[in-house]
This record gives C-alpha cells, sequence and structure tokens, in this order.
C-alpha cells in the first residue's frame, strides 16, 4: 500500500492512524503506518514531553506525528476563565439535573477532572507545539482545519509537513491556499467533529479540488477493501481514528466502555452537539439524546460546551455510568466485534487490500500472480 505521499514519509504502508494512546501511535508506526498522537488531552507540556519521549524509545526510528486543535485566527486576551464565565447558569444546572437523574456520583474535593477540550485555547495548543517541534516529528495535523499561518511556517521550516481536515472541497480549498501539504478529507461517517458529506462524494471532490495536493480519505474506512477504494477514489493514503479504539493497545480506563464499542452496530452512533458544540460522531447514549432532546437547554457553541461538559464526562468515565457512557466514534464501529493487537488490525487491512486490487483485477480481465 504505497503511494507517493507515504514514500515521501517513508512508510511501508499509507495508512495514517489518528489516536489519543502513545501505545498505540507507537505500534502503528512499527507496523509499517504512520501514527500520529492526539494532543488536545495534553494541558501540561511537561506530560506531552513525557509520552514523546516514550514515543521515541518505541518507534525504531520510524517516522510519526502530532494532531493538535488549533483555531486558524488567534483571540487576544481571552483566559480560560474568561470562557467558563460565559456559560449560563442554567446549563449548569441541566448538566447537574441529568448528572443527578442517572444517580453519578460527585468527585472527590481532591479531585480534578481530568478530560478538559482546552488544546483549542491559543496558549494550551502553541505550548503544545513548542514541545512537539523538540522532537522528530514529519507530520502536524490541525482537527479545526489551517493552523494560524505562522505555524505553518514554523512547521515548514522544520521540514514538518502539515495536514489539515476539511469536509468538504470549499474547506480543502481554502487550507490549499493556507499552504496546507495534506488535505484529509472527512467524510459524514467518521468520528469525532464531521461535515455532512459522505466518504464516497467527499473524497473525489476534494481530490479534485485541491490536485496535485495528496489527499487522505477518511470516515469509515476500517478494512483492507475500504482502504483501497479510497485510493481508488485518487486518495495518495487512507486517516483511520476508531479503528485503534478497541485494539488491545488502547487505554480507554473503562472496560464498560469498551464493552459498549464492541457490541455497537453501525447505526449505534449519533452526530450530536454534546460534546464540544460542534457536531461529533459518537455513540449514541442517553447523555446525547438528553442535550439534543428539544426540551432541553440545546448546546453551547465551541469552546463553552466542552468546558460545561467536562467535570460531567470525567464523573460519567470513572463511575462507568452505562447509560450515559460514551465515546466519539465512528459509524465503523459496527466492525470493531473483538479486541485485537495492532499488528493484527495492520495485517486484516493488508490482506484485505490484496484481495480487493485481485479481485479489481480480474474484473479488468488482468491476471493475478
Amino acid at each position: 500500500m504505497e503511494t507517493e505521499l507515504s514514500k515521501k514519509l517513508g512508510v511501508e504502508h499509507a495508512i495514517f492512524g489518528f489516536t489519543p494512546f502513545p501505545a498505540v501511535a507507537a505500534a502503528i508506526t512499527r507496523a509499517g503506518g504512520f501514527g500520529v498522537l492526539g494532543a488536545v488531552r495534553y494541558t501540561a507540556p511537561d506530560d506531552l514531553a513525557r509520552d514523546l519521549d516514550w514515543m521515541q524509545e518505541h518507534t525504531d526510528g520510524k517516522p510519526y506525528g502530532l494532531d493538535v486543535v488549533m483555531p486558524a485566527r488567534k483571540v487576544e486576551g481571552v483566559t480560560e476563565a474568561d470562557v467558563e464565565a460565559m456559560i449560563p447558569a442554567g446549563h449548569r444546572q441541566f448538566v447537574q439535573d441529568t448528572l443527578a437523574k442517572h444517580g453519578v456520583p460527585e468527585l472527590a474535593e481532591d479531585e480534578a477532572s481530568g478530560w478538559r477540550i482546552t488544546g483549542w485555547m491559543e496558549e494550551v495548543a502553541r505550548s503544545q507545539l513548542d514541545v512537539a517541534f523538540e522532537y522528530p516529528i514529519k507530520l502536524l495535523a490541525n482537527a479545526l482545519g489551517s493552523p494560524p499561518a505562522d505555524v505553518v511556517q514554523r512547521a515548514h521550516d522544520g521540514d514538518v509537513l502539515v495536514a489539515a481536515l476539511a469536509g468538504s472541497a470549499r474547506h480543502a480549498r481554502h487550507h490549499a491556499d493556507a499552504g496546507i501539504d495534506i488535505v484529509v478529507a472527512q467524510g459524514y461517517e467518521a468520528g469525532g467533529h464531521t461535515g455532512e458529506i459522505a466518504s464516497m462524494v467527499l473524497v473525489p471532490d476534494v481530490v479534485d479540488a485541491v490536485g496535485p495536493l495528496p489527499v487522505l480519505a477518511a470516515g469509515g474506512i476500517g478494512s483492507g477493501e475500504q482502504v483501497a477504494a479510497g485510493l481508488a477514489l485518487g486518495a495518495q493514503g487512507v486517516w483511520l481514528g476508531s479503528l485503534w479504539l478497541t485494539t488491545e493497545e488502547a487505554d480507554l480506563h473503562s472496560r464498560a466502555l469498551t464493552r459498549k464499542l464492541l457490541a455497537a452496530g453501525s447505526s449505534d452512533t449519533v452526530r450530536s452537539r454534546a460534546l464540544t458544540g460542534k457536531p461529533a460522531r459518537q455513540l449514541r447514549t442517553e447523555w446525547t439524546d438528553a442535550w439534543d432532546d428539544p426540551s432541553g437547554p440545546g448546546t453551547l457553541p465551541m469552546p463553552l460546551q466542552g468546558l460545561l461538559v467536562a467535570e460531567a464526562v470525567s464523573r460519567i468515565q470513572k463511575y462507568e455510568t452505562g447509560a450515559l457512557l460514551g465515546t466519539p466514534v465512528g459509524q465503523i464501529v459496527g466492525r470493531m466485534n473483538t479486541e485485537r493487537s495492532v499488528q493484527a488490525v495492520f495485517d486484516d487491512l493488508t490482506s484485505g487490500f490484496e484481495r480487493a486490487v485481485d479481485r479489481i483485477n480480474r474484473i479488468a480481465g488482468r491476471s493475478v500472480a
């Protein structure tokens, strides 16, 4: 599964794996793909440095990258406390009422919320980059589109390629104009923040819009046959995220959540603003239902919603409150039925890719070795 882009980055397979878990990212790289570590949960630079040190020791000298959540436009002088103060009291009460309805205990007085969407904050994201550029990362990806121009320039000065996610051809052209090196065309089926266009339509649209800039296909990809489809549509690789959540190396800190993922079907996800304030595909739960119910207060815009629900998410996860317990995940969850190692996933992807190529060769009347 080599393409021009994978050869440029020095990887065997054009499979880019996004994950918040260093052990998974390193395993993806060791298996011949390109591991991309998600940075949004690292609010302390020392924690990111610790895990990048670990990545250095466990990637066998092979390349890897980092994914940040960073707005293209800088907002001067706005602190997290300023944003917190914008959250209406009625929304805070709705959170407490929903948790109380399901009997979710409080955190201990000395226990801080472990999950916060703060990587979008200018100072947090830049502190992550200050750390990351001290390491030999080969790719910087931004989940919110094109990062600020000075960040793109800083990456290019260090021979680091920059990727940005796009949900439409219009977004992709904007990224190309901003000097982005790789566009990730993320379809409606994907986990996390998505647009409204399905991958089968989106990928060729983006390829046509920004060619010859390389495009990665993302959303609804979990088999080698689907990898082959993405490449057939003109992509130079695939971007996989959800598939790694049920690997043995993943550290979800919740067996209950793992069981929910393994049992879920492709129709058990919903595109909801409940987690961050932007439409993000995730497991459908009574938590997402509560926020999407017209009788409720409705979600707040990003980043207010993420800050509002941060402690609630930590409590739900810690106490494994089944009815509310969820996670961002794509529709491919219906194929994630067993826990496997990252290497086993790669073995399935490569064998499925070979089957797909052989099938097409037979249809085209070409001999198969």
